[in-house]
């Protein structure tokens, strides 16, 4: 099953987060909500990048990530009061990560990520 980026992702009236945690030695994002907390892998937010580059322009277009596995975050960047901009060591900078977008891939996380492997795998590709 492939996950495709969800169409709300650039809506401005989702709630942010709480709390937002740069865990750079286990290279995750920490985001806290009133009713939980998630830790997000550099990874995972760099190979789900809502960036055209990922996604590209419409379905069927979307680029396999591969070779993120050791992926870092240099900095964070707001994006007005509705998102974030992780400004990745590997040179992509063009993912803007709105408050709902966020929140959809703490709820999905588990399964986007078996997902993305199995896409791997069937790729040949790999996460080095």
């Amino acid at each position: 099953m492939t996950y495709a980026v969800p169409p709300f992702q650039h809506t401005i009236d989702a709630d942010p987060p709480t709390g937002i945690v740069m865990k750079t030695q286990s290279r995750e994002l920490g985001l806290s909500y009133s009713d939980g907390a998630y830790d997000l892998s550099f990874e995972f937010l760099r190979v789900y990048s809502p960036s055209a580059e990922v996604v590209g322009h419409g379905p069927g277009q979307e680029v396999l990530q591969t070779g993120k596995k050791a992926v870092g975050i240099r900095s964070l960047e707001p994006v007005g009061l509705y998102a974030v901009k992780p400004l990745f060591d590997d040179g992509h900078e063009s993912g803007i990560y709105s408050w709902s977008y966020l929140r959809w891939l703490c709820e999905h996380r588990d399964a986007l990520w078996e997902d993305y492997l199995s896409r791997l795998d069937a790729a040949g590709a790999s996460r080095e």
